[in-house]
């Protein structure tokens, strides 16, 4: 009987003979980790000795600088004016790498398993040894067949003799597979010990799905995971940008407090407030108190505490709604008695509090200390002192404060022209902005758009029709066109008046699908014709109203009510839903690119999930579009936490119309592609999957993203080539890329770019340089052989490419 110890043993147990010390670190882990040498066993031909390569205990700084880190937002020429009001989306600018010098191992159960020569029968020696060569070179199909052409005689002990030998060899996928097999097999044992140190390699290796597989396997048997495993597994999630992973990692450090009574490590404690405070603020701020938790754990627990720690907290506290100027006092005078000195990223983080409370002595207080510094204050400090200004009503002080700005730094940036746009609009100080957007526009800054939407504000306010259809006309030929923008100068020629002006503005926006009509367009449009009394354009407008689910302001409803009463007798029935063709086309599109599709209760009803990329610049702007194409499908409850007031995720109602398209691309609730899928490859359908689930690489060539069967890729691709598209293939993971190149990329984009929405016409074009662009989607060549062959597993860890 051999005894398996791991590496995060307790080091007082007897040391194993065969001994040595390794002072190189394996290939399969990034090169920037730190990786302490460990002790570890010498493989013996015979199988004598059956060890594990190191499970290294991560450092702080480890932790934290192999975290892949999201490619910058892209943000597109929007009013996205909560997002440039924060006035910084960056994360907190950590002083220093946190230190660690803690080298205490873990505690982790030992596996059991016979060695070879301690089987009875020489058949089962052969067998088993044929099994742990055979396995590793083939993949997850064939694998499967393999192991239940041996059910008869396989039993548990032999099933775990494979998982330890391909742990052994590092062919931790390999060994995953079997012990999923095994787990559906009669005879199954749970083990602790095997489970916990393939949970622990899987996590190592950064599959960090598979590790949470094996967690949640040993929390349903009833037992704790061990120390390594929690650490391991929140280490893993760390190490993804993927979404959700960051709270996943928050949330099993919490049961590896609480369910775990284990006490973390400083460097896990360290890594988690570094990735806490490296997004930008206003995507973490939910997670104020995991950070409290964590921040808490910390100082009960005795452990060293980072100055970065508390100025992260301070720092995360700063972008709440509600602010919590007591608990950034506290986190302050603790600083101070610990002879932690604030930095500028502190100081920064309080001003931007007091600018969301209007605090203006505390403010004033920072201020002067961050003059104290040799370098300038950021660009942002700025931002937050003109906002205070403006909160205590003094907007000529916040003008002062750019002025100021423009003299240190030189010039003022695009966060501070919108600031101070904004400010003296609400003032009406007309003649100051109106110079100031001259001013704006000659600095060649940009986007322009959310000043001059205040411009617009400021002069409806103040009746200044003229001027404000200037601004309108002007805004037009520098900026892209926006609802926002639209609805302000409809509301203008409404109230003048104006309605035949009015009518082409609102069919003009009623025929872009980048601006589109919502329900304030809509009631605006049926206010102007109530004024005047035309009964067929008010039952028209009510009757688009209706079919679209757009709400009757309270203001119009009885007046509306009477009118309708005069023309004819209003009888309505709930409208029948029904998807129109171009629902069909977009529909189809999508479920190509990769959207989900969810049951009902009964499994005869579904509804379709809407997920779009925060990180996306085309996907924040093709939301906005697919809400208002589904507006009447959607489910009530979806939340509102979008920048423009659209999320990134919304639901529709389960309705029996999505039923056909579930049996198509989602049979028994997974992704497939239906045989008849080249009768509906339009290019209003392929301009969806492109904006939705494609890419375009900076040499010019178009990328597709499709999951399926290599049977069912075939008929897209013969589909396609009819179509005259050559393309190219390439597969990563469970994912295919459908690549055009060349002459078919430019034939494949004049075909869909009737389609593609205007805003991003110019980005998603052949030839056109697109920021966003991940390195990822960059560096794919077609030329060379595909980057996953038949061995690798059908497991992938992210198909988001």
């Amino acid at each position: 009987m051999l005894l398996l110890s791991s590496p995060f043993s307790s080091s007082a147990q007897t040391p194993l003979p065969n001994v040595r010390t390794c002072p190189t670190q394996s290939s399969k882990f990034p090169t920037s980790l730190a990786l302490p040498c460990y002790l570890y066993l010498r493989p013996s031909l015979r199988l004598h000795f059956i060890t594990f390569p190191p499970l290294y205990s991560v450092s702080a700084t480890t932790s934290v600088q192999q975290l892949d880190r999201s490619p910058e937002k892209s943000l597109p020429d929007d009013d996205n004016l909560e997002i440039l009001k924060n006035g910084e989306t960056e994360g907190f600018d950590f002083d220093g790498p946190f230190e660690s010098t803690e080298l205490r191992r873990f505690d982790s159960p030992t596996v059991q398993v016979k060695e070879l020569d301690e089987l009875p029968e020489q058949w089962r020696r052969s067998k088993l040894a044929w099994l742990c060569k055979e396995l590793p070179a083939h993949n997850h199909g064939t694998l499967i067949r393999l192991l239940n052409s041996q059910r008869k005689w396989m039993r548990q002990d032999d099933a775990a003799y494979v998982v330890v030998h391909c742990i052994r060899i590092r062919e931790n996928e390999t060994a995953f597979r079997v012990y999923k097999w095994m787990m559906q097999q009669h005879w199954f044992r749970f083990d602790f010990g095997l489970a916990t140190k393939l949970a622990d390699y899987m996590g190592k290796e950064r599959k960090y799905l598979k590790c949470r597989e094996i967690f949640d396997h040993i929390l349903n048997q009833g037992r704790v995971p061990s120390e390594s495993t929690y650490h391991i597994l929140t280490v893993a999630y760390l190490s993804s940008s993927a979404e959700g992973c960051l709270e996943e990692a928050c949330n099993i450090f919490t049961g590896m407090v609480q369910l775990g009574g284990y006490k973390p490590r400083l460097n896990l404690h360290n890594s988690l407030f570094r990735a806490l405070a490296s997004k930008p603020g206003g995507s973490c701020r939910h997670l104020l108190a995991q950070a409290e938790f964590i921040f808490h754990d910390l100082t009960t627990s005795g452990l060293e505490m980072h100055k970065d720690i508390y100025g992260s907290l301070i720092w995360l506290h700063s972008y709440q709604d509600a602010i919590d100027m007591e608990r950034i006092a506290s986190l302050r005078a603790e600083m101070q008695s610990k002879g932690f000195e604030e930095s500028r990223e502190v100081l920064v983080s309080v001003l931007r509090a007091c600018s969301n409370e209007g605090d203006l002595e505390e403010a004033e207080k920072t201020w002067n200390k961050l003059l104290s510094f040799n370098k300038d204050p950021p660009p942002q400090a700025f931002v937050y002192l003109m906002e205070v200004y403006a909160k205590v009503g003094e907007p000529m002080k916040s003008l002062g404060v750019f002025r100021s700005m423009q003299e240190l730094l030189g010039s003022a940036s695009i966060m501070a022209y919108h600031k101070i746009v904004e400010v003296l609009s609400k003032a009406r100080n007309t003649e100051l902005v109106e110079s100031l957007m001259v001013e704006f526009i000659n600095s060649g800054l940009k986007p322009l758009r959310p000043s001059f939407i205040h411009l617009m504000v400021m002069y409806s306010n103040l009746g200044l029709h003229d001027k404000l259809e200037s601004a309108f006309i002007q805004c037009l030929e520098k900026c892209q066109p926006n609802r926002t923008m639209y609805n302000i100068y409809l509301d203008s020629l409404v109230q003048v008046g104006s309605l035949e002006r009015a009518e082409e503005i609102f069919s003009q926006m009623y025929g872009n699908a980048t601006v589109g009509v919502n329900a304030r367009s809509c009631n605006t449009m049926l206010k102007g014709y109530l004024s005047c009394g035309d009964y067929v354009k008010i039952e028209k407008m009510f009757d688009l109203m209706y079919r679209n689910n757009y709400e009757i302001e309270p203001a119009l409803k009885k007046k509306l009510d009477y009118t309708l009463s005069l023309s004819r007798e209003v009888v309505r029935t709930p409208p029948k839903l029904k998807l129109n063709d171009v629902q069909r086309e977009i529909l189809v599109g999508m479920l190509l690119g990769g959207l989900r599709m969810a049951s009902g209760q009964d499994n005869r009803k579904f509804a379709i999930t809407f997920e779009f990329n925060e990180q996306s610049g085309i996907h924040s702007v093709l939301k906005r579009h697919i809400h208002d194409e589904y507006h009447e499908w959607l489910d009530c409850g979806n939340p509102v936490d979008g920048v423009d007031g659209t999320p990134f995720h919304f639901t529709t109602i389960s309705h029996s119309c999505f039923t056909f398209y579930a049996e198509q691309f989602w049979p028994n609730s997974q992704p497939a592609i239906p045989k008849l899928i080249h009768r509906w490859l339009s290019p209003r359908v392929l301009a969806y999957w492109y904006m939705y689930g494609g890419h375009r690489t900076p040499g010019g060539d178009i990328l597709l993203k499709l999951k399926g069967s290599q049977e069912s890729i075939a008929r897209v691709l013969k589909a396609l080539k009819t179509r005259s598209l050559e393309n190219r293939v390439k597969r990563k993971g469970r994912v295919f890329l459908i690549g055009f190149q060349g002459s078919n990329a430019s034939r494949f984009w004049n075909l869909v770019e009737p389609f593609i929405l205007d805003d991003w016409k110019d980005v998603l074009q052949v030839g056109s340089v697109n920021p966003s662009e991940t390195a990822e989607n960059q560096n794919i060549n077609f030329e060379s052989g595909s980057d996953y062959d038949e061995n690798a597993s059908d497991y992938g860890e992210d198909d988001n490419l």
